[in-house]
């Protein structure tokens, strides 16, 4: 498989739109890897996480023709990580020659969320019957799309949701992506966590070198998971692990988070990085 980090960048963006902290100041000074959109995957140009603010800008930057992806796993409601209103535009008075139905996967608040924004009185000219099409996950229950074998597995994040993260498989290859999350995960989950063997482990490092009970995980919590991970044998030497997610309130440049990933066997997402496993 391949996954693609579109944007790596947590809810406020990075340098942040209303910020002049030091770490934005660099950002808006140095350029290049610091300026982070916020967080979207592609995994084999089929399978979309999440739908950001930033969508618009990733299919630009990237030459992305999202009008051929006909599944999208939405991880939670919050803005940073589903703004709907976009999908309006795969109806064909906008979206010329869109390939199939979208299928848009995710929780009941993201169910919510997704028709509190398609079905506004302005949009009702152009029906998304023929073009997206929701589809409400259970906890635990796996399904498959387009080849790819998907379980969605709680997350420890907003507790006004079950936000979601997610362990997928293709062809004997199996990644996690664990965006957004606290270490406070269920025994269930963390059960369900343990009885896959990873190719790649993707990781919520959003607060940096600093670490707070539940909702984000920072650094030192990235290496307690792999630590869990690597004594039940589901990660090794070859597996890769991905740090992502970063907030300017981690205080560390992308220089700095790439030493450390470095120190531990890691690697540090920047906006546009692709990775083969």
């Amino acid at each position: 498989m391949e996954i693609q980090y579109l944007g790596t960048a947590a809810a406020e963006g990075w340098p942040a739109l209303f910020c002049s902290c030091d770490i934005c100041r660099r950002a808006r000074e140095v350029g290049g890897k610091e300026l982070r959109t916020r967080t979207q995957a592609l995994i084999d140009e089929k399978l979309l996480i999440d739908f950001p603010p930033d969508t618009y800008t990733h299919a630009l930057n990237y030459s992305l023709q999202l009008g051929k992806v006909q599944h999208l796993l939405v991880t939670h409601s919050h803005m940073d990580h589903f703004f709907p209103v976009e999908l309006i535009h795969r109806h064909e008075h906008f979206g010329h020659h869109a390939k199939g139905m979208l299928h848009v996967y995710g929780n009941e608040a993201v169910e919510k969320a997704f028709y509190d924004a398609v079905l506004i009185d302005r949009f009702k000219v152009h029906p998304l019957d023929e073009a997206v099409r929701f589809v409400r996950l259970k906890p635990f229950a796996d399904f498959t799309a387009d080849g790819f074998h998907i379980i969605p597995v709680p997350a420890d994040h907003d507790k006004r949701e079950t936000c979601l993260i997610y362990i997928i498989e293709k062809d004997g290859t199996c990644l996690l992506y664990g965006h957004d999350t606290g270490m406070n995960l269920s025994e269930e989950a963390w059960d369900c966590i343990f009885s896959h063997t990873y190719n790649l482990v993707s990781l919520d490092a959003t607060m940096g070198k600093k670490q707070i009970d539940g909702y984000h995980m920072g650094l030192p919590d990235d290496l307690t998971f792999i630590h869990l991970l690597e004594e039940r044998g589901c990660v090794d030497s070859g597996t890769v692990k991905v740090i992502n997610h970063f907030s300017h309130n981690g205080e560390m440049t992308h220089e700095q988070l790439e030493a450390f990933a470095k120190e531990h066997g890691m690697t540090a997402a920047y906006d546009g990085m692709k990775v083969l496993f």
